[in-house]
């Protein structure tokens, strides 16, 4: 789902100079997402292997160019709500880590569907520029078909814009997980949560 979100651009609709500038997380944010996600359509339109489904390729192309722009202790921590704070350092490196192979998963599914009518129309943006959370709204397509509404939350940090939450069709992926991973630490603690989404992410590799 969320890999649809940062890698459908409309670089179809852009000059070559457009499609060839790098993100700058110190920059408007809503400009800033445009760019990330033209700068990712542009490398899986380009490797025939991403688009042929090699997940190497896809996850290297997602560690490289999206994971970079996406704050994962954040969107751990916020996940993982009130048992965060009865995690030892080790467990919430742990955490950490196998939500970001989570992570990787979902992008790298979304991106074997991409094709040349992928597109995210950027909507105007309603928050106050000088914020440092901001939300930034676009609204996918394929060809002239809506599919979904999509909304990027962002933080500004030293390092520039973040982004930690996303929200497809009214439902924000920190949510959605929380739900899941309260479920998965009431029956198992922690330490089962790392194992399960370990064990979901090595089975999605092979």
């Amino acid at each position: 789902m969320i890999g649809l979100l940062l890698t459908a651009a409309s670089v179809w609709l852009r000059p070559a100079a457009a499609q060839d500038a790098q993100p700058d997380p110190q920059g408007a944010p809503q400009v800033f997402i445009e760019t990330v996600a033209n700068q990712a359509l542009a490398r899986i339109r380009a490797d025939g292997s991403v688009r042929a489904g090699d997940r190497a390729r896809i996850n290297r192309a997602v560690d490289e160019l999206i994971l970079p722009y996406v704050d994962f202790e954040k969107t751990t921590r916020l996940a993982a709500g009130r048992h965060w704070r009865n995690a030892t350092p080790e467990q919430r490196q742990q955490l950490a880590e196998a939500f970001r192979g989570t992570l990787i998963r979902t992008y790298s599914g979304a991106l074997t569907q991409v094709d040349n009518q992928t597109a995210i129309q950027m909507l105007p943006f309603r928050g106050d520029a000088d914020a440092k959370d901001v939300v930034v709204s676009s609204q996918f397509i394929q060809g002239t078909r809506p599919l979904a509404r999509v909304d990027y939350r962002l933080e500004k940090t030293p390092d520039g814009w973040k982004v930690y939450d996303l929200n497809v069709e009214g439902i924000w992926l920190i949510q959605n997980y929380r739900n899941q991973f309260n479920q998965q630490i009431q029956q198992n603690g922690i330490d089962g949560l790392i194992q399960a989404l370990n064990t979901q992410n090595s089975q999605t590799s092979q």
